[in-house]
């Protein structure tokens, strides 16, 4: 039998997903509770996530990763829970394989309004909801973020979203989280956590969220949509922007040719600004990072 390592009662709307192609698995939560994002997702690249709620039962998260990385089914792993938890009619579970199969379970005993949506490649469930209509429009949301290409971090953002619209948790709002795993995720590469966003006490919990993960998230740590070719044009420009700032130090000067030098001090800002996520070797600079120091050079004017 599972115990119970810690109960709580999480009034919670929940999406948990994962997209095979990419090889990224992510849960999104919001709740009028706070912190909900230390409590209620769990995930790991290769393996899957899972989201647990209402009288929530944390050593499920563990036990269902340890599950379905035995290669158990999903529908199998949620059964096992369920079955050794003498108090599962008060629990909600939604979890997914890195392959996409889905699985949720919804106690009888959840406070009303209680269901969940499972389809290919998510799962979406909630309690204590304004109606059905909460699940609906996450799963459809979900869908149509995807079908439109968006990356799976935006699609559980539009899910959140569209769960709030529909009415969300009738108690209100309080915190909300966004978990996304990846091989090779983590920080220099290490681990697989990409993103892990919580927000613990806001009255607009999901907005919040959306601002942290475009405004600060993908800023730092979003992948180069273009990179700008050092050609002798640019790189005369950065260099003399990095000698402004003091990272490339006389007698160095802006010559136009982009030498080791000059790469050693471009790193060495990225460093300094937190931006060392977006170094590129390969003779261009990364336009984030380009305007960005074009930015805190005027400041020195």
């Amino acid at each position: 039998m599972i115990a119970p390592l810690l109960a709580l009662a999480l009034g919670t709307f929940s999406i948990v997903a994962a997209d095979p192609a990419t090889g990224q698995i992510g849960v999104a939560v919001q709740s009028k509770f706070p912190a909900v994002g230390a409590l209620v997702p769990a995930a790991r690249a290769g393996v899957g996530g899972v989201a647990t709620q209402a009288l929530a039962n944390e050593a499920w998260r563990a036990e269902a990763l340890r599950l379905l990385a035995a290669g158990v089914p999903a529908e199998e792993v949620v059964r096992r829970l369920v079955a050794a938890d003498p108090q599962a009619a008060d629990r909600q579970i939604g979890l997914v394989d890195a392959k996409g199969n889905a699985a949720a379970y919804t106690g009888a005993r959840c406070f009303d309004h209680a269901s969940h949506v499972t389809g290919p490649g998510f799962s979406v469930q909630g309690n204590i909801l304004a109606g059905r209509a909460v699940p609906e429009a996450m799963a459809r949301a979900y869908q149509a973020a995807r079908d439109a290409g968006k990356p799976l971090a935006e699609r559980l953002l539009a899910a959140l979203a569209a769960g709030q619209a529909a009415g969300g948790d009738r108690r209100g709002m309080e915190s909300a989280a966004l978990l996304v795993v990846k091989p090779g995720g983590g920080y220099g590469g290490s681990g697989d956590v990409w993103v892990d966003l919580r927000v613990d006490d806001h009255p607009r919990p999901i907005a919040e969220l959306t601002r942290l993960y475009r405004d600060v998230h993908q800023f730092y740590f979003g992948e180069t949509l273009r990179a700008v070719p050092l050609d002798a044009k640019v790189a005369r420009e950065v260099q003399g922007l990095l000698l402004r700032l003091g990272f490339l130090k006389p007698p160095a000067a802006p010559s136009g040719a982009w030498d080791a030098a000059s790469q050693q001090a471009l790193e060495d800002f990225q460093g300094w600004e937190n931006l060392e996520g977006r170094t590129r070797k390969d003779g261009t600079v990364d336009e984030v990072v380009l305007a960005h120091l074009r930015k805190v050079a005027a400041r020195k004017r």
